[in-house]
């Protein structure tokens, strides 16, 4: 069997380059499509109201309840992602959606947007504690950042035509 430089079987280096090649292609198709973008303004909304939440909620937590911040962001990211999953498979993806099991589909979401979680964190320590940026400006750059990542994970992964 021919191996690379680096002693790996070539066939693993090719996998990973076809996976790698078939998700770029869906993601270019799926760029020329109108209706993904009607799907992407919607989950963007979906995702503004989920912001909405959040921020609802960990006021309601420490203002009100005393709560400690850390616990509350938690709560409140928990309460969030459920608001906006339950919005997005009933009007986002609600034809994919459809023919998927909820509990299994609610799993994937919640996956996909602790997935987009990273990317806006490590967004925003990038922009605030490399670049001294602004702390709100930054979490602005951070969440436009992190939207089409996990509009594209809920919408290959999440909410895929079964």
């Amino acid at each position: 069997m021919a191996t690379s430089q680096a002693g790996q079987p070539r066939g693993m280096w090719q996998r990973q380059a076809d996976w790698t090649w078939n998700l770029i292609r869906r993601i270019h198709l799926g760029a020329r499509r109108p209706a993904n973008w009607a799907q992407l303004f919607q989950f963007g909304v979906v995702g503004a109201v989920g912001y909405v939440v959040n921020l609802g909620v960990f006021t309601v937590l420490t203002l009100a309840l005393d709560v400690g911040h850390i616990r509350a962001a938690v709560l409140a990211f928990c309460v969030a992602v459920s608001n906006n999953f339950l919005w997005n498979r009933v009007w986002t993806f609600r034809e994919s959606a459809e023919g998927g099991h909820t509990g299994f589909q609610a799993t994937r979401f919640f996956a996909v947007s602790l997935g987009g979680l990273a990317v806006n964190l490590a967004v925003l320590a990038l922009l605030v504690d490399v670049f001294g940026a602004p702390d709100i400006p930054s979490q602005a750059v951070a969440i436009a950042v992190a939207v089409p990542v996990n509009f594209i994970g809920n919408k290959l992964w999440t909410f895929a035509w079964t």
